[in-house]
């Protein structure tokens, strides 16, 4: 055992009376409103209208949350289906118990966004490029639910900041107890805001449009997710494709996807859109065709 480490936490739900409170669930929300929180300063700063991020985030999150949770129960279904499952198949609905893919959660949240850009009356991607560095924060703070839930934790290490987790944890990981292993919650979460700074110092200095602020935060973020998920020892169904875990192939390929669009947008379409809006939804033009049919 090291002698400085990183705790983990001893509880990881309080209840006021009746109702439990999930440091987990709670780590999701306040990941949530951060986001929709920069993304209305981002989108402001744009020219879009106070209050729209707020309402693309009404579709956006729930499809996201269920996109994270169908990804998850799909590449670890042995976890609650089949023969010998350690876990009920009514637990594949317990979100607040872990497990939420990121994949599956941009993946849907994206379809929500674009149904209610589609409704407002917005270009779809102001609207991706606007969130996309906010979703890095809500990634960052969403990770601190894995500390509370000892779980998504690396290989053994001896470093200082190595992380402890309680003697239950460690046996049913199959290590001895006292073992100590590397926070990859904490890399992660470093990961992604630093970033998060990144991209927002670029967009000041280069006003990134087009999808392509997108495509840098998928480029970022996978490229730090890429290393970190080979420092992790959770189970997962397809933990060895060609010597890799499915997880890093997945970030091998986004970021080489992510990466050609950058550089084939930033030919086709370079600097930024004039507006967010699509056309004939722009507010002026709305507020003149209310004018119109009033007076008629």
């Amino acid at each position: 055992m090291t002698l400085w480490t990183i705790p983990s936490p001893a509880e990881g739900v309080w209840h006021l009376g009746p109702f439990p409170l999930r440091a987990y669930a709670l780590c999701i929300v306040v990941g949530i409103v951060a986001a929709i929180w920069i993304g209305e300063r981002r989108w402001v700063a744009r020219g879009g209208q106070a209050g729209q991020m707020t309402d693309i985030a009404v579709w956006a999150v729930p499809f996201g949350i269920v996109g994270a949770r169908l990804y998850h129960v799909l590449t670890d279904w042995r976890l609650y289906f089949g023969e010998g499952a350690p876990r009920e198949p009514i637990e594949a609905l317990y979100i607040w118990n872990g497990g939420l893919g990121i994949w599956g959660g941009i993946a849907l949240g994206a379809v929500g966004a674009v149904i209610g850009a589609r409704v407002m009356g917005l270009k779809l991607l102001p609207v991706l490029d606007t969130l996309a560095p906010g979703v890095l924060v809500a990634q960052a703070l969403g990770r601190f639910g894995n500390w509370f839930n000892q779980e998504l934790f690396g290989k053994p290490t001896d470093l200082p900041w190595a992380l402890s987790v309680s003697p239950d944890t460690a046996l049913d990981a199959g290590f001895p107890v006292g073992t100590t292993f590397h926070p990859t919650f904490l890399y992660e979460a470093l990961w992604n805001l630093a970033a998060f700074a990144l991209l927002i110092w670029l967009d000041r200095r280069r006003r990134i449009g087009h999808g392509r602020m997108l495509a840098l935060y998928v480029m970022a973020y996978t490229a730090g997710r890429g290393w970190i998920e080979t420092l992790r020892i959770d189970d997962v169904q397809l933990d060895n494709v060609l010597g890799l875990r499915w997880n890093v192939w997945t970030s091998i390929i986004l970021f080489v996807a992510a990466a050609c669009y950058f550089v084939i947008s930033l030919r086709r379409t370079p600097g930024h859109e004039e507006s967010v809006y699509r056309e004939g939804h722009e507010p002026d033009a709305a507020a003149a065709s209310g004018r119109e049919v009033t007076d008629d």
